[in-house]
């Protein structure tokens, strides 16, 4: 096995070297790794490989392949008809790959909404907004050229499942024998459209929003607001306090993060913003933003009556799945995303499966057998990587060849100085226990578990064990675990962990079922101004 790293793109995430520490080390923040490792470490290289955020490992092409090639598809049968892929991000660009690389030699076009060629985002709220990096130096590698119709700035505004044809906003139908979708979100703006105009109120998504940023926070303003405690959140409120500046961040829940994490964590990331100086407001709401007769931002008034002075504020309170599109299109679509079984395929608004249809990335939502076969949407890079794969392989596959997508979600965010990690659901759960280190100390692993087996697990500065418990979750290990570590501290048993009830869709679908003949019975969405 030949290894590359291309060093130039490299971040210093250190996924690789937590995944395949024998084969890559980080040491003074350079990376130094094994070009030439032996085969005992391919299943962990390969690993390291597919969860680097900015994919600088290259391999040989031939490990790069999921399969042996005498199990592939028959020749000849990847390369009949056409393919479309609706999302030219990370999803719909790693799938176009994987297509080429699975065989298939049939016309490929590829629609992206933004007029980019595929980028990296999680540098967006960190290295982009501090200056380490430029917003433009965050494209993707391309790991191989990609024989392809690209389509830039083309947005998608419907799909004919009949007639299989994507019709585009400038009045073009692309016609196809399969499509993916993979459409991802956008940042869910502050509801108030007057109030969002002011100068001085941004979102962060894409790189526009972060240059625009980049540039408020360099102007060194006397105060920024942050809405919202999620992680995109919480990152910018650390980059604020990284360039001294002062924050206020306001989060209707009772801690940051506890919709991702849970309570027990999200006590933690409390402490640790208060420790760095983070002016944090819980259990509030801001109800209006303030600006002077130019438009521009002077602060807000928030629900306990207070008000705060800012002439900055980044409305981080989530996002919006770009489903619009297929409104009409017959498949189970809504502000929950697009459902599709594990294998990706989309399923229709009366539940049956489609055979050409396929979904993936962060508008997908699927059944996980692991989580009780639990239908959810995940928001994550390398779910994005790995639901691609899967669903590429997919769709030039017969039956008898195809995947189902199995992944055990892996989630990373770096704030505050502290790298946190996570792997499986943290909400899919009803206990938390800390299995290594103090919370005091910020360096720790907490497990999360549902009646009575392990479902997830975080670290906070201990990511190289981040694997060790994902074999956990795999196998279904009991919880409380049964081992201890030399690190554990105290003798504490597990207690309530303190999740949002549990995981369902934002809002509900309501159906209509017409007909009474088994032959003319239909199920369709009724739409409202909410759905």
């Amino acid at each position: 096995m030949k290894v590359v790293v291309d060093l130039t793109r490299c971040q210093g995430y250190g996924q690789c070297a937590f995944l395949a520490p024998d084969v890559f080390t980080i040491r003074d923040e350079s990376l130094l790794y094994d070009l030439d490792p032996g085969d005992e470490h391919r299943e962990h290289v390969l690993r390291a490989t597919a969860a680097c955020p900015v994919q600088a490992i290259h391999l040989d092409r031939s490990e790069t392949l999921p399969v042996p090639p005498q199990e592939r598809p028959p020749a000849g049968r990847s390369g009949d008809g056409r393919i479309v892929i609706v999302g030219g991000s990370l999803a719909g660009a790693r799938a176009a790959g994987v297509l080429r690389r699975e065989g298939f030699t049939g016309p490929l076009t590829v629609i992206g909404g933004e007029r980019h060629e595929p980028y990296d985002r999680p540098p967006l709220s960190k290295q982009v907004l501090t200056g380490q990096v430029p917003f433009d130096h965050t494209m993707l590698p391309r790991l191989r050229e990609v024989e392809a119709e690209w389509l830039w700035g083309t947005k998608a505004t419907g799909l004919d499942v009949a007639g299989k044809r994507v019709r585009l906003a400038d009045g073009r139908e692309i016609a196809f024998d399969r499509v993916l979708l993979a459409t991802g979100t956008r940042a869910r703006p502050w509801p108030n459209e007057a109030e969002a105009a002011l100068e001085g109120v941004h979102t962060l998504r894409t790189l526009e929003d972060a240059a625009q940023l980049r540039q408020a926070l360099a102007a060194r303003p006397r105060r920024v607001l942050i809405l919202g405690a999620g992680f995109t959140g919480c990152e910018i409120a650390s980059v604020c306090r990284e360039l001294d500046l002062p924050v206020t961040v306001v989060e209707r829940g009772p801690a940051p993060l506890v919709n991702a994490l849970g309570g027990v964590i999200g006590d933690v990331a409390a402490r640790l913003q208060r420790e760095h100086g983070v002016d944090l407001r819980c259990d509030t709401t801001v109800t209006a933003l303030d600006g002077d007769a130019d438009g521009r931002l002077r602060g807000a008034r928030l629900s306990d009556g207070s008000t705060v002075e800012a002439e900055v504020a980044v409305v981080a309170l989530g996002s919006i799945r770009n489903v619009e599109w297929l409104r009409d299109s017959g498949l189970a679509a809504g502000v929950w995303g697009v459902a599709c079984d594990a294998g990706c395929r989309a399923v229709d608004t009366n539940g049956l499966v489609t055979d050409d249809i396929f979904v993936a990335g962060d508008i997908a939502r699927f059944p996980h057998p692991l989580y009780q076969y639990q239908f959810m949407t995940l928001e994550h890079w390398g779910n994005a990587v790995a639901q691609a794969e899967i669903a590429a392989h997919n769709m030039v596959s017969d039956q008898a060849h195809r995947w189902p997508h199995l992944s055990v979600p892996v989630f990373w965010s770096s704030q505050f100085g502290v790298n946190i990690k996570s792997v499986g659901v943290p909400t899919f759960a009803d206990e938390i226990t800390i299995t290594q280190g103090s919370t005091d100390e910020r360096r720790f692993v907490a497990v999360y578990g549902y009646q009575g087996r392990v479902t997830a697990a975080v670290t906070f500065d201990q990511g190289m064990w981040l694997e060790f418990y994902q074999r956990l979750i795999e196998r279904a290990a009991p919880f409380p675990p049964e081992f201890r570590h030399v690190d554990q501290r105290g003798t504490a048993g597990p207690v309530p962990a303190r999740v949002p009830e549990r995981l369902v869709a934002t809002a509900g679908a309501t159906v209509v079922v017409t007909g009474h003949d088994p032959a003319e019975r239909r199920a369709s969405l009724l739409h409202t101004p909410h759905s």
